[in-house]
């Protein structure tokens, strides 16, 4: 039941992921972040089977912030998605592979670009102008194909995502409780719309605002 949403624009690129955290037809929780913040430019977002998410998400986390710690510079958002993607296609041949699929946003600072990449949890990787996972790649794929063009605006961006949430309420019959949205630009990862639960206490977290899909 998890959505992640990610658009290319401009100078950045935007994440969205459902805030509910469900397993069956019940919601555990209702304010469940998506995303982990690898370095100061690159965000993954991911959906999948629960425990494996979480758990490789922090895992690849760790060791970009290693690599940050060691090496006295932080890795290109290639980097890390060639590092994710590795990751990946090892543990498939594994006898316990990771069943998680992602979304990694980042923001080449060397050649000033945003960048937006698929990767599935057979290790596939390709670089995309939008993406998505889950439910979401099923109702807004043909909306994306339609209404995007190269060159969109921050704000452009943002009409188009409201767009796709619009459409996932209209044709979703389970309430996903709404949306993180995130951006990653020169200036590294930022909410928008409230506050970023990652970086709360987690007393703080449980009450932190975030966008809503509009009805």
């Amino acid at each position: 039941m998890d959505i992640i949403l990610g658009i290319r624009v401009a100078d950045s690129t935007i994440i969205a992921t459902s805030k509910a955290a469900t397993r069956g037809i019940s919601v555990l929780k209702a304010n469940d972040d998506k995303t982990r913040v690898l370095n100061t430019h690159n965000l993954i977002a991911f959906t999948g089977e629960a425990g494996d998410t979480v758990h490789f998400a922090e895992y690849v986390q760790a060791n970009i912030q290693l690599h940050t710690m060691r090496e006295g510079h932080e890795l290109s958002p290639t980097a890390c998605t060639n590092f994710i993607r590795s990751e990946l296609a090892t543990s498939i041949r594994s006898r316990k592979p990771y069943q998680v699929n992602c979304l990694v946003a980042g923001f080449d600072t060397k050649t000033s670009k945003p960048s937006l990449t698929w990767i599935d949890y057979l290790g596939t990787k390709t670089e995309l102008p939008y993406g998505a996972h889950g439910y979401a790649a099923f109702y807004c794929t043909s909306l994306l194909d339609k209404h995007y063009k190269e060159g969109l605006t921050v704000e452009e961006g943002l009409k188009l995502m409201d767009m796709c949430l619009k459409e996932l309420e209209l044709r979703m019959p389970i309430d996903f409780k709404g949306v993180y949205l995130k951006v990653v630009d020169k200036d590294g990862v930022k909410a928008i719309g409230g506050e970023d639960p990652s970086d709360l206490p987690p007393a703080e977290a449980s009450s932190a605002p975030a966008v809503q899909a509009s009805a």
